[in-house]
Formats: structure tokens, sequence, C-alpha cells
């Protein structure tokens, strides 16, 4: 370098304030934003987890978003370690968990740490408001490097939204997710990313790496947090959750996209969508592409309702549809299976040359093999490979075909009756019940109910119907897709309690009624017909009912509102009856002024 060369370059590194020996301090505004910075990853770290599988060989990361507990991780990240987990804080202690309820699909599963009720917790972002160039961080245990926990920190951008990836092996598929440049290597799968200000935005779990060496290689993918939210309540259930279709097939064309094939067992054709139709909008997004379509589809559980517009010869339609599951229930209980143990791990690193002749794991860690790989973390084998789960894990714990942990499932239902039936006072109220009162679009109405019938008089006729035989058959009045039976499994319900009803789950949070709010569903099965109960998350009230008559049917919908006392019970003075198109005009809005109870002694014979 030549000295004019040399002393140009000195004097625009000074013209352009750059710190050097004796040169001006830093700026304020890049001091301030640095220390911002600093304290959003401080306050990410804390509820950043490190996660151990059940045989101390594995793990990956996983986020806290409740003070009881509750994480965030990958499925892929627990499959082989389901029920228990070991789990460390940036603090240094490890912690028992316990799995709680799995999506495959979207390789999202939920945790639970052990032991305390004030867990540092990340707060969570709208991760639908981020966009391309927005400063994001990732925070987790790469290669489980982190002997104290502590986890490591990756800067970078957004440098994509809405990205999809196709399925990894059986079951992984990855819509709508975030994509970065912030380093995501092995071992920050089930991690969080975090926005700028330490918010969460997506939970990490795919990468693109160089082959040889399993090096991220800038460009790794995150859950988007919106999607994850939309299933939490289905994962709190203990389940072993689906994704949701619509029942059609589409491609992109000239007209746009267009329906190629569409079931006629799904809502979508039943809300009138057919052959040939092009969709416009789903979810309150555009569709111009088929593959945009089966992204936004995937952020969605089954049995979700979305609203939905679709173009027929140069009109448009706007309805709702409820969506339906990818899998049968068997069939997604088999590819979970698989999946444990033929684990699809995106973080796995791929073997070197050579590396294919080295003994594997054994799978009884009560006789390893002596050149077998040891796990990192001193005791964490001893204390995993004990014939029985930790007392604390063995607590939380119930297995159950169809479920990832049917205890939380159980929980659920438990605390949710017992509210409804603290609440309303309703639990001897019997099947003898006579309801009088008006229409609101005018006309008196009364509902009569015993164990054994029911009968409503409306201003259009009276109609009745018989609780033996074929209950299916019982869907009186006319139009109303069965609204005597969905009381009659009402009353069954408060009478016999979740243990005698039939077969009772929790089914988690869905949307229901007019405005599609978000509430904790309980289904309840009798005679092969399915009745689901919503409960308000204020008071613990009854505030809808959907009784399906038959799987591929529009079932019979009740939404209550104005709940007042009636003889010392709390009651809903409005019942909203639905059936059919959720857009179209209700059956019947009643409204109650008289509610007499009588709960003597129950008939001879007793209820089907």
């Amino acid at each position: 370098m030549t000295r004019v060369a040399f002393s140009l370059i000195l004097a625009l590194l000074l013209s352009s304030g750059a710190t050097v020996r004796g040169a001006t301090e830093p700026d304020a505004a890049v001091l301030a934003a640095q220390q911002e910075r600093a304290a959003a990853i401080a306050k990410a770290s804390k509820a950043t987890v490190a996660a151990f599988d059940a045989r101390g060989t594995g793990g990956g990361s996983a986020v806290l978003i409740s003070p009881d507990g509750f994480a965030l991780t990958n499925f892929h990240v627990v499959a082989e370690s389901i029920p228990a987990m070991k789990c460390g804080l940036s603090d240094g202690k490890l912690y028992d968990a316990v799995v709680v309820g799995i999506d495959p699909v979207g390789d999202v599963a939920l945790i639970q740490l052990l032991g305390r009720k004030d867990f540092p917790v990340a707060e969570i972002a709208d991760s639908d408001s981020v966009r391309v160039g927005d400063w994001a961080f990732a925070a987790g245990n790469p290669f489980l490097l982190a002997d104290d926990f502590h986890p490591t920190i990756s800067y970078g951008l957004i440098s994509g939204v809405h990205r999809y990836q196709y399925p990894a092996g059986t079951l992984l598929e990855y819509t709508d997710c975030l994509q970065t440049d912030a380093a995501i290597n092995p071992g920050n799968s089930g991690g969080p990313l975090f926005n700028a200000a330490g918010q969460l935005i997506g939970i990490n779990g795919r990468g693109s790496f160089e082959k040889r060496g399993r090096v991220n290689v800038g460009v790794g993918y995150a859950i988007s947090i919106n999607q994850i939210m939309r299933f939490l309540g289905h994962l709190k259930s203990g389940r072993i959750l689906d994704h949701a279709t619509l029942g059609a097939t589409v491609s992109t064309g000239e007209g746009g996209v267009t329906v190629d094939d569409i079931l006629e067992t799904s809502d979508a054709f039943r809300r009138g969508l057919q052959y040939g139709d092009a969709i416009v909008r789903f979810a309150g997004r555009d569709i111009t592409t088929a593959n945009a379509l089966k992204n936004i589809l995937g952020t969605y559980p089954n049995n979700w309702r979305v609203p939905l517009t679709y173009r027929r010869e140069g009109k448009s339609y706007d309805t709702q549809v409820r969506l339906m599951g990818v899998h049968d229930e068997s069939e997604l209980v088999a590819l979970v299976q698989h999946e444990q143990e033929n684990p699809s791990r995106p973080d796995k690193p791929e073997p070197k040359p050579g590396d294919e002749k080295k003994p594997k794991t054994p799978k009884d860690p009560e006789q390893p093999k002596k050149d077998a790989p040891q796990p990192r973390l001193p005791g964490l084998n001893r204390l995993m490979k004990e014939p029985k789960l930790p007392k604390a894990v063995a607590d939380r714990y119930t297995k159950r075909r169809g479920y990832a942990n049917y205890w939380y499932n159980r929980d659920a239902q438990e605390r949710l009756w017992s509210t409804y039936l603290k609440r309303a006072a309703i639990e001897n109220a019997g099947y003898n019940w006579t309801l009088t009162g008006k229409l609101e679009t005018g006309g008196g109405f009364t509902l009569e109910l015993t164990e054994q019938k029911a009968e409503i008089k409306l201003p259009t006729g009276n109609s009745g119907a018989i609780f033996a035989d074929d209950l299916s058959q019982q869907l009186s009045p006319p139009g109303s897709g069965g609204l005597l039976l969905a009381v009659h499994a009402w009353q069954r319900l408060v009478d016999r309690g979740l243990q005698r009803f039939g077969e009772v789950y929790y089914l988690g949070r869905l949307p229901h009624g007019p405005d599609n709010r978000v509430e904790d569903c309980v289904v309840a099965m009798f005679e092969g017909m399915e009745t689901r109960f919503f409960f308000a998350d204020d008071t613990g009230d009854v505030t809808g009912i959907e009784l399906f008559a038959e799987d591929d049917a529009d079932p019979c919908e009740l939404s209550f509102s104005n709940f007042t006392e009636f003889e010392g019970r709390r009651l809903p003075k409005r019942w909203l009856v639905r059936h059919g198109d959720p857009l179209a005009p209700a059956f019947a809005e009643l409204v109650i002024e008289k509610w007499d109870v009588k709960a003597g002694p129950k008939p001879a014979g007793g209820a089907k």
C-alpha cells in the first residue's frame, strides 16, 4: 500500500467519525441500540430451554411460554423420548419435564417443565407482522454445547416469509414458515426465533446445511408462532394432532386456482364449492397459486372454521367452511409410531465417510456397549436410565392409544366440567324440563322434555322426538338438524356425568358460534353420534352445543347467551339455533321467559 493510499483511507475513516485511538466516542444512538439489543437477548435467554432426550444422548432446544412450565419444541426433538425429558435453563438448573401433546405433521410438541410455578416466559408477538429485512435472533443449544444450559445466540435478518418446505420423511411438513439467515444448526431445533425486541415469532426447526459438515449455510426455517398458537389448545389436550385439508384438490391455471376434484363428504362441498370453481380468498388471504393455498391450509388444525371466497362464472361467493383432517385417527397413530421408530430429524447430522461402520447407540440403556456414544452431561444418563419414570413425570403421565399423554386430557375434562356444575348449579336438574318463551321473529314456543321423549311447539307447527332405537333419525324439528336431540344430549351429560355418558374427551380450543369465538371444547359420544360442548373462558358456562347425527352431515348448532338465574340455576336465556350454511339465516332464535325443572325421581327404564 502506498503512502498516498494509506493517507486517503485514514482521512476517510476520520471524516466518517470511525473510532480510532484518540478519535471521538461512539455515537450515543449506536450505544443505546447496542444496549437495547443486549437487554432483549438477556431477557429472551431466560426463557430458552436446553432439552435432552430420555437417554441423555440427544436433544435440542425449547422455549417457555407460561409460568407453570409449558414450553414449545419440535416433535422430532421429543419423538424418541416420550414421555420424559430433562430440561436446563440459563440459571444452570436441570428440571424434569413431561411431554404433553404432539403435532407430528407440523413438527411441534408441547412439554411441561416441572418443579416450579414461576418459570420465566417469552413474550409472544404477531408473526404475521414480520417482514423481510426485520432483525431477528435465534436462541438455543446448537450441537448440545451448552453444559451450563446458557443458550447460544445467533443474530441475523428475516430473509423470507410464508415459505413452504416439502415433507421430510413420512410426516413433517413446514408451511407458512419464517426464513432467516441467523444461524440455525443441529441442536437449535425446537428453540425460539425472536424479533429484535426479544418477542417470540417462531420455533426453529429446519435449516439448509453444507452436506458434509452439517454446518448452516445461512438459510434456516422457523414455524410461525401464529400457527402454533392455533394448535396450542389442542396440544394441551394431550392428543396426537392432525392438520387440516379443504377436501379438494386444486391447480394453478389461467383462471387462477381452480378446483380439480372435491369430496362430496366435505363441508366445502356442502357450502357450495364445486369442480371448476376458482378459489379467490382463503382465511383472509388472497390465493393466487395452488401452493399458496396449501401453504395457508397447513397452519390450521382439523375442525377449524375459516372464511372462503370462490368465483363461478364471473360471480363471487362468500362462505365459511369447516376443515377436515388429513388423516384418520388410526392412520395418524400408525404414522407417528413409524416416525418414532424411524425418526426423520431435520437437524440430524449426515454420516461422514466411514461413520456407517460405527455401532449404533444400544436401545437398552442398562446394557450399553463399550464403544457406544456417551452423554455429554455428567450424571444425565444415570438419571434417565432408571426403569421407572421420575415421580414428577409419572404423576402427570397416562398412556392411552391416540394420545401423547392422556393425563392432560382427563385433567382438562374434569376441570371444565366441575367448574360448570358449580357455576350453573345444574347437577340435579334431571330430564323433566318445560321451557316457554318467544321467538325473536315473533310468536311463542313451548319446549317439553322428559328422559324418553321431547316436543316443541312453534308457530310453524309441532314436532317431537323419541329417544329410543335409532336416535340419528330423531332430528326434529325439521330443518334444525336435531334441536331436541341436542338438548337431550345436554341433559344426559348433566345427569350421568363424564364417566357414564359414553366416550368423552377434551378436543381443545375451536371457533364456534355466529362470531367464531374460540373456546374449550369437550366431545361426548353416544349411539354413534358426536356432541360437542363449548365452555366460556371467563365464566365456565356452556356457551354452545354442536350435535353431529352423521359424520358427513351438517350439525345442529346451539349458541347460548344472556345467562340468568332460573330457580337458582344459572342458565342461558337466548338460544340461537343454526343448521347448514353458517352465513344463512338461523333456524330460530329462542328467548326463554320461563324454565321449569322437575328434578324428582327418574322414570323407570333409563335413557338410551
